[in-house]
């Protein structure tokens, strides 16, 4: 019984350790100052945006997003059309619903339960756990952690940490601009 009264402190403190690894990303340096991301407004529209998807295993995909996003009541619905650069298209529909105190809950296709999403600061931050196929049929569960800021030339960019038992896997850098009106 010693060893276990040891042993769990230890295993307590390692598990500090490996979250802090999955931890959110910080409000990125680039942000423009005196600006500040708000979603119901600044996703409302046609927009595009350019995107790599990285993992510790060697994933490297780059994607073309158009989103279009528009509200229906107090939530904002934001359907995104993907483009891989392998030829893979993806569609999905996020519907985040914002709550008196501010703070937004969400669903899309893929993810598990409901999304997290606040204001923070000049940021917003969306938190979610996202099913992911894998190659072999099945699918994996990683957590998502993104900030989105708005650059000083009005472009959005978002950047998302991928965890995946507390350990960092992954990372998601995506710049979005206001679509070409043609």
């Amino acid at each position: 019984m010693p060893r276990f009264r040891i042993a769990l402190p230890m295993l307590a403190a390692a598990g500090l350790a490996l979250a802090a690894c999955a931890s959110a990303p910080p409000v990125p340096e680039e942000a423009a100052e005196d600006a500040r991301f708000v979603l119901a407004e600044d996703l409302i529209g046609r927009t595009v945006g350019e995107g790599r998807f990285t993992t510790i295993t060697g994933v490297d995909r780059s994607f073309t997003v158009e989103i279009d996003g528009r509200m229906e009541g107090n939530t904002v619905v934001l359907v995104e059309d993907f483009v891989y650069d392998d030829g893979e298209t993806d569609r999905k529909t996020w519907r985040l619903t914002r709550l008196p105190d501010g703070s937004y809950v969400g669903t899309r296709e893929d993810i598990v339960g409901e999304a997290r999403g606040f204001h923070d600061g000049e940021a917003f931050r969306l938190e979610y756990t996202l099913e992911i196929p894998t190659g072999d049929g099945g699918s994996r569960r990683v957590g998502f952690r993104d900030v989105l800021v708005e650059l000083p030339d009005g472009s959005i960019l978002n950047r998302a940490n991928v965890g995946w038992w507390g350990f960092h896997v992954g990372e998601v850098e995506l710049t979005i601009v206001r679509a070409s009106e043609t």
